[in-house]
């Protein structure tokens, strides 16, 4: 039986399970990113998302969700300027799926996607019942494994490594 979650061999052989461990996180930072640039991408360019009030604004989803969600201050500190939260929420993002996507930052920008999601859980979809109908707080520990190891393989971050182990060397 197998106990080990990688084994390195020498030459760059291996099994597949060995180059499966290597490549396991790529599909979910793809997604990842993905997802959070058309999330951004279709905040910025939705006219009505960016209005204080209105239909589809994000000024009426949050006076809709501050009394169900779990932190209504934090509704409220985004009242005091919603589409300058619109802005923030879209921007922020945006360059969080550019940095998973690219793997430039990748911890950080995992830490960032997190405490989006994590925001978007503790308001917008707090309310959710059962509280797995609500899509934030899956998305919130789909980035705990990028936190965690980021981005080792086809990334921006590996090609800093390990140039800078060349220079070392």
């Amino acid at each position: 039986m197998r106990t080990d979650a990688y084994t390195s061999h020498p030459g760059g052989g291996g099994d597949w399970r060995d180059h499966a461990t290597q490549y396991a996180l790529l599909p979910l930072r793809i997604f990842l990113g993905v997802t959070f640039i058309y999330a951004g991408l279709d905040k910025l360019t939705d006219s009505a998302f960016m209005k204080d009030a209105g239909a589809g604004s994000v000024g009426d989803m949050m006076r809709t969700v501050r009394d169900s969600s779990a932190i209504p201050a934090l509704v409220d500190l985004a009242l005091k300027s919603p589409a300058g939260f619109g802005y923030a929420i879209a921007l922020g993002e945006l360059a969080v799926g550019i940095g998973t996507l690219l793997g430039l930052l990748t911890r950080l920008a995992a830490l960032g996607g997190a405490l989006i999601s994590l925001s978007l859980w503790l308001t917008v979809s707090w309310a959710s019942d059962p509280y797995y109908y609500g899509n934030d707080l899956p998305y919130m520990f789909c980035w705990v494994p990028l936190v965690l190891a980021g981005a080792p393989l086809w990334s921006l971050d590996a090609l800093i490594r390990n140039r800078r182990r060349r220079k070392a060397y």
